[in-house]
């Protein structure tokens, strides 16, 4: 039987400790979908969060960026909607990017529209470097047809559930 174990050294109170990584096909758990889900979920949010750090936003406050900046004025509703998060998740990160300077928020009654700074509009093709680096990562390991249809199937599957 081969071993597919990867090796790990992690550095703890003056000593190494040997932590052998097992592939999630090999886990106990390898046919429950949250199990599955929640590994390839950390996965590329390691992936992503390495390319995003050269402009140094997550993933999330990125997404959300690149929302505003093609729809000047969107609403906050519409940018959870777009990515799938609760309302008060959206507020802490829009406060995060004003925070930064590169969005900003203006009441027109009871709404709330959010515009990109023009610092944020100067992010626009450092944003798009970024996604085009998470893409090809993973289109490089996975093959650019099976990520397209992957990304179908997980789409369908989560309208679903």
């Amino acid at each position: 039987m081969e071993n597919n174990f990867k090796i790990i050294f992690v550095y703890t109170n003056e000593m190494f400790l040997y932590l052998p990584q097992m592939k999630s096909s090999e886990s106990k758990f390898c046919n429950c979908l949250y199990f599955s889900a929640n590994a390839l979920a950390r996965k590329m949010e390691k992936l992503a969060t390495d390319s995003w750090k050269k402009i140094d936003l997550s993933p999330s406050h990125a997404y959300l960026l690149q929302l505003v900046l093609a729809e000047p004025g969107i609403q906050a509703g519409k940018i959870a909607k777009h990515l799938q998060l609760t309302p008060s998740t959206i507020t802490r990160l829009i406060e995060k990017l004003e925070e930064r300077k590169l969005v900003f928020r203006e009441a027109e009654g009871k709404l709330t529209k959010v515009y990109p700074t023009q610092k944020g509009k100067e992010m626009k093709p450092l944003l798009k470097k970024c996604v085009d680096e998470v893409y090809e990562k993973y289109s490089k390991i996975l093959g650019r047809d099976e990520s397209k249809h992957f990304i179908q199937n997980m789409n369908i599957i989560t309208d679903k559930l």
